[in-house]
């Protein structure tokens, strides 16, 4: 077992084995840990942005996981992103409380947000309750999916070039806790 991941079938391996946090780094000060399985990612004592990244690298992968928003939420997942310290450079799957965009893609310390889903597929969120995402990219097209429901399919060439970590984010602001399981990813 390789930097704690474990290999599932066909091809899928666990980024996050449910005992610790073997094969993440974690930037900067916000909390990540591990309760009864659950990775819980909760601000911490500088309300800033935190990260746990992978300490590999993934370019064409399709990520599967279950997030609980259990207070406020907002989170994300990152892709092809590179840190320098708490600064990371890449693009992000919004994850975040009811009509904020969850599924969408935002280009950090760049262009912003890039693609935001319809409005109306915000119903698909479970504020509270387990949601399941799915992330797929492969050369310069993303899609993404909650609980079943395409969100986004987005091609752009500046993600194509991309190369990096996938990393989860708790967002700035203090008194956000997020809780996350069955982080799994398969290389393309």
């Amino acid at each position: 077992m390789a930097l704690g991941l474990v290999f599932t079938s066909y091809g899928q391996k666990d980024l996050f084995n449910g005992e610790d946090l073997s094969g993440w780094t974690i930037y900067g000060t916000e909390k990540w840990y591990v309760e009864d399985g659950i990775l819980v990612s909760e601000s911490g004592p500088d309300a800033e942005y935190g990260y746990l990244g992978t300490k590999e690298n993934y370019d064409d992968f399709e990520l599967t996981a279950q997030f609980k928003q259990d207070q406020d939420g907002n989170s994300g997942i990152f892709f092809r992103s590179t840190f320098e310290g708490t600064k990371v450079s890449g693009w992000q799957v919004e994850v975040a409380p009811p009509g904020n965009d969850t599924g969408g893609i935002y280009e950090s310390y760049g262009r912003g947000w890039l693609i935001k889903p319809d409005p109306e597929l915000d119903k698909y969120l479970k504020f509270g309750e387990w949601n399941d995402i799915k992330i797929r990219v492969k050369g310069d097209r993303v899609r993404t999916w909650l609980n079943g429901k395409k969100m986004v399919d987005y091609t752009d060439e500046k993600i194509g070039e991309g190369e990096g970590q996938i990393a989860l984010q708790i967002h700035s602001g203090g008194g956000l806790k997020i809780s996350w399981k069955d982080i799994q990813v398969k290389e393309l």
